[in-house]
């Protein structure tokens, strides 16, 4: 493979020569042009350099400082307030040599100066050291881009299996239970639609999406004689039913992804209740985790308005009375308000995800 610090590669490299003198500029390019540089762009007006820099991104410029309408430290202000991070070396092309001159030049952003008249031998090798010097930082550059877009993949590769992960679990809990497809699919727009009205942004709406599928994925390690049952389960029966919020949180732990560690936090909160009276650890307040707060509302309220072999679906009125009389025992007293706020859009995700629909 050939090396940035190729000869050949230098002479690949597009210089930029800017000077309103045309006999300058005819001299330089004969001089590079000697030298095997076959890629030269030459500028006798500072106005044009900008627009000129941006469709050919020269890999040097050589630029006078002494020219009408813009001198050459207007032209390096110019350039440097593009931030352009590949921006190349500017090497002036002057006649003095005060050193304040010459200070001024390098504050700009310019690397080096050559002196009028030109050495020609100077030239040739500040020329070869600086796009040498240029074109290695471009070859860094591109392969830490090429290693963020690979990186990038990977990761949107491994977000994809984890969501497909948890998708095939929440349906496997579906199987298992009474609730339906439907049912997660409603339950998870409205605790993203919530999410968002309370501020929460797209990637946390996002996540609560994916994650609030997997709230009941505790139940397929509930017995089917418990989980089943058509009758009212008795006290040890309950008691091993609410093992189901346990049981999910454990299902999900051990993985540190944004995505997973939600879904652990809905599966294991998302029955806790706002006074405390909930399940399993009795949470009061602002210690249930908001995530399980959100979930808490849109569950129930799906569940109430949808129809069950066991039950009848509730009018939307009587379902949202209940939710508004469990506000502040329940709920979160401020999401109830929300909830109220937003009830047409929840409405509108009932309606999108009705059960006669096919996945």
């Amino acid at each position: 493979m050939k090396s940035v610090h190729d000869s050949n590669d230098c002479h690949t490299a597009k210089i930029m020569v800017v000077d309103d003198e045309p006999v300058n500029l005819k001299l330089v390019d004969r001089i590079l042009r000697s030298q095997g540089y076959g890629s030269i762009v030459l500028e006798s007006d500072p106005r044009n350099v900008l627009a000129l820099y941006k469709s050919e991104m020269p890999d040097l410029i050589l630029l006078d400082i002494n020219m009408p309408y813009l001198d050459g430290y207007q032209v390096m202000e110019q350039l440097k307030a593009l931030n352009d991070p590949l921006l190349p070396p500017i090497v002036i092309l002057t006649a003095q040599s005060s050193e304040e001159f010459l200070l001024k030049a390098l504050q700009l952003g310019a690397q080096d100066f050559l002196v009028k008249p030109f050495n020609v031998n100077e030239m040739v090798m500040r020329v070869r050291n600086f796009l040498q010097s240029q074109l290695a930082h471009k070859a860094l550059y591109n392969q830490k881009a090429l290693l963020e877009a690979v990186v990038q993949e990977r990761t949107e590769e491994l977000h994809h299996t984890r969501l497909q992960v948890v998708q095939r679990l929440g349906k496997a809990a579906e199987y298992r239970d009474e609730e339906t497809g439907y049912h997660i699919l409603r339950m998870s727009h409205m605790c993203a639609h919530l999410a968002k009205s309370i501020g929460w942004d797209d990637y946390q709406c996002d996540l609560v999406l994916n994650a609030s599928p997997m709230h009941d994925i505790g139940k397929i390690g509930i017995p089917d004689s418990v989980l089943l049952k058509p009758g009212k389960l008795d006290a040890e029966e309950w008691k091993i039913m609410q093992s189901h919020t346990t049981i999910g949180a454990r299902m999900l732990e051990g993985d540190d992804s944004d995505l997973i560690k939600m879904a652990r936090e809905i599966a294991l909160t998302h029955h806790e209740k706002w006074d405390g009276s909930g399940y399993p650890n009795g949470l009061a307040g602002d210690s249930i985790p908001l995530v399980g707060r959100i979930a808490a509302i849109a569950d129930v309220f799906d569940a109430l308005t949808s129809e069950r072999p066991y039950k009848k679906a509730w009018s939307v009125e009587d379902a949202v009375s209940l939710i508004k009389e469990s506000s502040g025992k329940h709920f979160d007293p401020e999401l109830v308000e929300v909830f109220e706020q937003v009830l047409p859009e929840m409405l509108q995700i009932k309606n999108q995800f009705q059960e006669k629909e096919i996945l």
